[in-house]
């Protein structure tokens, strides 16, 4: 009798001891503060005859000439200053075929600016403590010890990658397959297109360039590993978590994850366009053999997901910087210390967390670049932020970005004083000068 009691009292205390090391492992996720005030739908409020202002008719002129000169089909820029939307404007055709007039309203692929959302969810998780950028992402105390992991890598050198080396571009992996699906079929011997998991295996078999921190190299792997890692820690999918407890408690109402046909396309979303310098045509990622058009068909846009999959017009982007750039007049939804990690600058050869660059005398930018699309997100030291999104691709590739923040400059040298003082974001004062 006594040993089948303590046998009782044995288990009984395991199975608590297994409960609190749950709780401990897995911590409740709080719901995020609303933001203050009424939602506002960007998107359906915005329209180019608000932004037809008098004196900077030039503002026009130039990106236009600038489009011309990139043979760019259709373009979309805001401006905001110290936190408030003063200007917002599409140029050029949502949809040239069909007559379509691009509008701050329509939404486009953003590209690698959705690395900045990716790592803004990272840190909101960090916030709660949910997790640390300290913590190790494999191994068996990483985050990622499911048996996939654990069963492909053999390098023990990425028991040693952090989730932060992952934000830095510094996790020392060989490849970046993400835009090499035909490949990876071809690799793996898959008769279907990959899917994630046939990414991670290709990846993590081989041994790492260089050790995790000692180096960066630019790696789309890398934020799709930080995307598998707010599912396995929030136990939502990607978009679900990023959409409710970052993008709207940001104000943000109208971004998705888009995808890679022109059928898959939301009712305001534009047309995308490649420039025959980029290579127009490219076999289907399925592996059909069909010959698609590289923007529609060329790349499986929802498997980059936290990499570059996002959709948003530059309005709710500038909207979303306005969360997360430590100023006060728009509620942030990260920390001061979160926002001080992700801008810290270290050295010019030196990713910061989310963005490109954040020197404090040049300014916070972050870029993007995918077929159909060219997007430059710059905020400035004075606390003005321009957002330019395009839907056609050019032959610059990355360079692209170079080329647009000089326009940026141009124009902030001659129409920033121009630009009225109002506050766009605001439904009630859309019009009122402040």
């Amino acid at each position: 009798m006594k040993r089948r009691i303590l046998s009782i009292i044995i288990i009984a205390l395991t199975a608590a001891a297994i409960a609190t090391a749950f709780v401990i492992i897995h911590k409740p996720i709080p719901k995020p503060e609303p933001i203050e005030g009424p939602r506002v739908y960007l998107n359906e409020k915005l329209t180019n005859e608000m932004s037809e202002i008098d004196g900077c008719e030039g503002i026009d002129k130039k990106v236009r000439a600038f489009m011309r000169q990139w043979q760019i089909k259709g373009a979309s820029l805001a401006v905001m200053r110290n936190d408030s939307l003063v200007y917002a404007k599409g140029y050029g055709w949502a949809d040239a075929a069909d007559s379509v007039e691009m509008a701050p309203s329509n939404i486009l692929r953003m590209a690698s600016v959705s690395k900045l959302i990716t790592a803004t969810g990272i840190m909101v998780l960090q916030d709660r403590d949910s997790l640390s950028i300290k913590d190790t992402v494999f191994g068996p105390s990483g985050i990622l010890n499911d048996s996939l992991f654990n069963s492909v890598i053999k390098d023990k050198n990425y028991h040693k990658i952090t989730i932060e080396h992952l934000l830095r571009h510094q996790g020392g992996f060989n490849r970046d397959p993400l835009f090499s699906s035909l490949d990876v079929m071809k690799q793996l011997k898959l008769d279907n297109p990959p899917v994630k998991e046939d990414f991670y295996r290709l990846v993590l078999r081989n041994k790492l360039r260089f050790m995790p921190g000692e180096w960066e190299k630019y790696s789309n792997f890398g934020y799709l590993l930080l995307s598998e890692i707010i599912e396995k820690v929030t136990g939502k999918p990607y978009e679900q978590f990023i959409r409710e407890e970052v993008l709207r408690p940001a104000g943000c109402y109208d971004m998705h994850i888009g995808g890679s046909y022109y059928s898959d396309k939301r009712d305001n979303e534009v047309r995308y366009y490649t420039h025959e310098g980029d290579g127009k045509f490219i076999e289907e990622y399925t592996g059909s053999g069909k010959m698609v058009e590289r923007c529609y068909g060329g790349n499986n846009i929802p498997m980059l997901s936290g990499a570059g999959a996002w959709c948003g017009s530059p309005a709710e982007i500038a909207r979303f910087v306005a969360s997360i750039d430590g100023r006060p007049e728009v509620p942030d939804i990260l920390t001061k210390e979160s926002v001080e990690l992700m801008t810290g600058y270290y050295d010019r050869d030196t990713f910061s967390l989310g963005w490109n660059d954040t020197h404090s005398d040049k300014g916070w930018s972050r870029s993007g670049t995918l077929s159909g699309t060219t997007a430059l997100v710059k905020l400035f030291p004075d606390g003005e932020c321009w957002v330019f999104i395009s839907n056609t691709s050019t032959w610059k590739g990355p360079r692209q970005a170079n080329y647009t923040d000089a326009l940026f400059r141009s124009l902030r040298q001659s129409y920033s004083s121009k630009l009225p003082q109002r506050d766009m974001f605001n439904p009630d004062n859309l019009w009122i000068q402040m």
